[in-house]
C-alpha cells in the first residue's frame, strides 16, 4: 500500500506502507521533513499534524477525544483536514491516500 506526503516546498515523497502501521511511523521511516513523531504516537506532542486530501477525509475516520485537543496546540493553524498522523492507521481502504505537510 502507498501513501504520498505533499512536502512545503511543494514536491512529493511516495513511500510503501503496511497495513497497520501509522502514517506518522511511516513518515519518520521514509524521512518525511516536517513529521517528527516526537512522542512515538501517544498523543502528547502534535508534532505529527498534516491535511489530509479531501478525496481522503471521509476514509480516515472523524477527530476524537484527546486528539481534537491537541490539533489545536499544532505549530500550524488546524483546518477541517487536520489530522495527527499517528491517529490513521494503513488500511487496505486508505491505500494511495495523499497528506500535504503543513509549512511551518
Amino acid at each position: 500500500m502507498k501513501a504520498t506526503w505533499t512536502l512545503p516546498d511543494g514536491s512529493t515523497k511516495t513511500a510503501d506502507v503496511t497495513e497497520g502501521v501509522s502514517l506518522m511511523e511511516a513518515a519518520v521511516a521514509n524521512n518525511i521533513p516536517d513529521i517528527e513523531g516526537a512522542c512515538g504516537g501517544c498523543l502528547s506532542c502534535a508534532t505529527c499534524h498534516v491535511f489530509v486530501d479531501d478525496a481522503w477525509l471521509g476514509k480516515v475516520g472523524e477527530v476524537e477525544g484527546f486528539e481534537d485537543a491537541m490539533l489545536d496546540s499544532t505549530d500550524v493553524e488546524r483546518t477541517d483536514a487536520s489530522r495527527l498522523s499517528c491517529q490513521i492507521k494503513m488500511s487496505p481502504d486508505l491505500d494511495g491516500i495523499t497528506l500535504t505537510v503543513p509549512t511551518a
